[in-house]
């Protein structure tokens, strides 16, 4: 693996079934997000992703932004319903908020901490994990999910706490998947040239942008994952063909 030492790794549909974001993760968030933020509205720490939120919201010029804001015509109490409202308005169009998504990562630490929630993985993923780090790879995170989130996932996995084999997390704090900038903000913060690091995903935009910026990729092909097409990027339907590709580069 010497010149192959650093493995990044995106998380829905790469390590864990889309379903889980889709059909748990997402769910669960919308429904406490109203009572989360109604609770946290005047409280620090967790005060610091609302005010975020709000300023998501003041700058956002879209039509259904403007809209709600325009509901808002007097106090504190509409104006946290205005701000649910919006929120809930970038859930349903998928929105990929950063403000949005270090608000469910705070959601989720609360219903991982309470035992409602259970993380999901493919069914090799941490036997892939220990395999590679054994083999002295670099394993790093790079997930639309906040880095509160995707510690959350490992660390509540089936199979224990998988955080352990992961040295860097990023989110889109760094910058968007499908900008090939931020791959190449990664490698630098890896302290690597990105003709060393591997970058799998299951999004081929995300997949073209990792590759203008020098990296490897991977594309993930899974049951159930929306983006059925790899253009031209190798395929892998399993982890433990991301182990074949690497030992093939030795």
């Amino acid at each position: 693996m010497k010149n192959r030492q650093h493995l990044l790794l995106d998380i829905e549909g790469t390590t864990c079934p889309v379903s889980f974001v889709s059909d748990v993760l997402f769910p669960f968030a919308k429904q406490e997000l109203s009572h989360y933020i109604k609770q946290h509205w005047d409280k620090s720490p967790d005060n610091e992703q609302i005010q975020a939120a709000k300023k998501e919201w003041l700058d956002d010029r879209s039509t259904e932004s403007i809209q709600i804001k325009q509901q808002v015509t007097k106090g504190e109490a509409e104006e946290i319903d205005g701000l649910i409202q919006y929120l809930k308005h970038l859930i349903s169009i998928d929105k990929k908020s950063t403000a949005l998504k270090d608000l469910q990562g705070k959601i989720w630490e609360h219903g991982y901490k309470n035992g409602e929630l259970k993380s999901q993985l493919f069914p090799e993923t941490s036997e892939c994990l220990r395999e590679w780090r054994e083999q002295g790879l670099t394993l790093s995170v790079y997930s639309s999910g906040s880095i509160q989130a995707q510690k959350l996932l490992y660390r509540h996995s089936p199979a224990g706490d998988l955080e352990k084999f992961f040295s860097h997390w990023f989110d889109t704090h760094t910058g968007p998947k499908k900008s090939a900038e931020s791959y190449k903000t990664i490698a630098e913060q890896l302290h690597s040239s990105p003709n060393k690091i591997w970058f799998v995903s299951d999004n081929g935009a995300e997949c073209d942008a990792a590759r203008s910026a020098g990296m490897h990729t991977l594309f993930s092909l899974r049951d159930g994952n929306p983006d059925r097409d790899p253009r031209d990027h190798t395929v892998v339907q399993s982890l433990h063909e991301v182990s074949a590709h690497l030992a093939a580069e030795q």
